[in-house]
């Protein structure tokens, strides 16, 4: 049995650190894990500008409000889940991805929490467990699934490899050069009919 696992932002939402970055004004927030592949580092790099600038979840929130998935992201999905099992595996936090999982259909979501007082600034946070990605894909595949993976970032390329079958989607020209052996995608359409090539669904 195959169980695609699929990257959240980016793939099927906005990046919410660029939308954020835009909505406060404040350029450098634009950084995300298709320039950094440290995302321990990438993260208390953004949480120290977020106390520069005495911001918190409230702000945060605010402007995720107010993004909505990719155009043909929630029809891409509910394909998807119509015909094999799907997880989305991301690097971001409970607190940002609710509010997006409700305008996705509640999928299956494995991400990570933030820590924040009750003033609402944000203090550390709390990945699931270490390299979350891989060893997610690793764990499914112990338990008898066939991976499939998909993202569009530096942290997604163990997993993408990991598994039976995995693409670059929408990935920048940089990542794509370097791993000119995993095939990339740019439309919806194009992804699903590799994924389910891969499943053996076609």
């Amino acid at each position: 049995m195959y169980i695609t696992c699929l990257d959240l932002e980016g793939v099927l939402v906005p990046e919410i650190w660029i939308a954020f970055s835009e909505a406060s004004g404040i350029p450098e927030l634009k950084r995300t894990t298709r320039d950094e592949p440290d995302y321990g580092k990438l993260m208390n790099w953004r949480l120290g500008i977020l106390r520069e600038h005495g911001l918190g979840l409230k702000e945060i929130r605010e402007t995720i409000a107010g993004i909505d998935p990719l155009p043909g992201a929630k029809e891409f999905l509910d394909g998807l889940r119509a015909e094999m099992q799907v997880i989305i595996i991301s690097d971001t936090f409970t607190q940002f991805a609710m509010p997006l999982m409700k305008k996705l259909g509640y999928p299956t979501l494995f991400c990570n929490t933030l820590e924040a007082g009750e003033d609402g600034m944000i203090s550390g946070f709390r990945m699931r467990i270490r390299d979350s990605k891989l060893n997610t894909v690793k764990a499914l595949q112990q338990i008898g699934f066939e991976t499939i993976a998909s993202g569009d970032s530096y942290n997604d390329l163990d997993m993408i490899r990991a598994g039976s079958a995995g693409f670059l989607f929408r990935s920048t020209e940089a990542i794509k050069a370097a791993n000119p052996d995993i095939p990339a995608f740019e439309t919806f359409e194009e992804l699903s009919a590799a994924i389910r090539t891969a499943a053996g669904l076609q």
